[in-house]
């Protein structure tokens, strides 16, 4: 087994000891479903953290990219997480965090973080349920004049969201674990 199957595999039982809650939630879509999958309690957890780095890395090796980052809270962990992995691994990578409307203060920047100006970039999340927050990413980042060559996240809830982003924002879309796999399928 690979470094980055291994990794895949050690994330996946994290992920349902810890992330996976049972019960009637509201989710942020505003529709109820009968477990919440809670990634920040993998994304912010000491051990989960360097998983999802090398897992999202493996995930997006194919592309050549210089910045990861998405629409806050859910992608400012991943993005983290991702650019120590390539730290780790000898590699620069560069984050940044999207915020949900720009500072009516200071700069008065949307994006915060290095520049992705001319930039090829991946929009991150942790879940992904209706594409709301990774469209909103794009359309951020392209309004900085930066490249997203696609939105990649770590679990999938099968919603329709990944044909959305596809054909509305017109990059790939890229998850790491299905609701199949996260047992929830």
């Amino acid at each position: 087994m690979t470094d980055a199957a291994a990794a895949r595999a050690r994330l996946l039982e994290i992920i349902k000891a810890k992330a996976i809650v049972h019960g009637r939630v509201t989710l942020s879509s505003g529709a109820e479903a009968d477990y919440y999958v809670d990634l920040r309690r993998i994304t912010l957890d000491g051990e989960a953290a360097p998983l999802v780095g090398i897992v999202m890395r493996e995930l997006t090796n194919d592309l050549s990219y210089a910045a990861v980052g998405g629409l806050t809270l859910g992608a400012d962990p991943v993005a983290t997480s991702m650019l120590h992995a390539a730290a780790a691994a000898g590699d620069r990578l560069d984050a940044f965090v999207v915020r949900k409307a720009g500072k009516a203060h200071g700069l008065q920047q949307r994006i915060e973080g290095p520049s992705v100006d001319g930039r090829d970039v991946v929009v991150v999340e942790d879940t992904t349920t209706t594409g709301n927050s990774p469209l909103a990413a794009v359309d951020a980042v392209r309004e900085a004049g930066g490249n997203v060559l696609a939105v990649a996240t770590i679990a999938d809830r099968a919603t329709g969201a990944g044909d959305r982003i596809r054909s509305e924002a017109g990059v790939d879309y890229r998850y790491v674990y299905s609701l199949e796999e996260l047992g929830l399928g």
